[in-house]
């Protein structure tokens, strides 16, 4: 039924320019705004809708995957850029906010209505 439908997330937050800034500029994402809307762009077409939403409540899990090459490289440029890595209960990080203890290396981080992201080491 689906099998060539171009399908799409999307996730709310609760201030649109806020999200545009963070998005477009923080992250250097390509990001367009339509009908008060905002699309993520990117590469090979996989695009992810951001929409407004009076009562937002961040999610609690997370909601984008960034992966790199060189993790403590991203960390740092993120980390220049005004972003701070979240830290957890039982699992430990580096001072960078990396998490180092099994599996991919990963840091996590929230956008500024508090959803949160990662970056990890591909």
């Amino acid at each position: 039924m689906f099998e060539t439908a171009k399908a799409f997330s999307g996730f709310s937050v609760n201030d649109i320019p806020a999200a545009k800034k963070f998005y477009g500029e923080t992250l250097g994402l390509r990001v367009s705004e339509q009908n008060g809307l905002l699309t993520l762009h990117f590469p090979g077409g996989n695009d992810v809708l951001v929409y407004p939403k009076e009562d937002h409540t961040p999610a609690t899990f997370t909601i984008l995957n960034f992966p790199v090459a060189d993790i403590e490289k991203a960390a740092d440029e993120l980390t220049a850029r005004g972003v701070r890595f979240e830290r957890y209960e039982n699992m430990p990080t580096d001072e960078r906010g990396i998490f180092r203890g099994g599996g991919p290396l990963i840091a996590w981080f929230k956008d500024p209505a508090g959803n949160v992201l990662s970056v990890l080491q591909q």
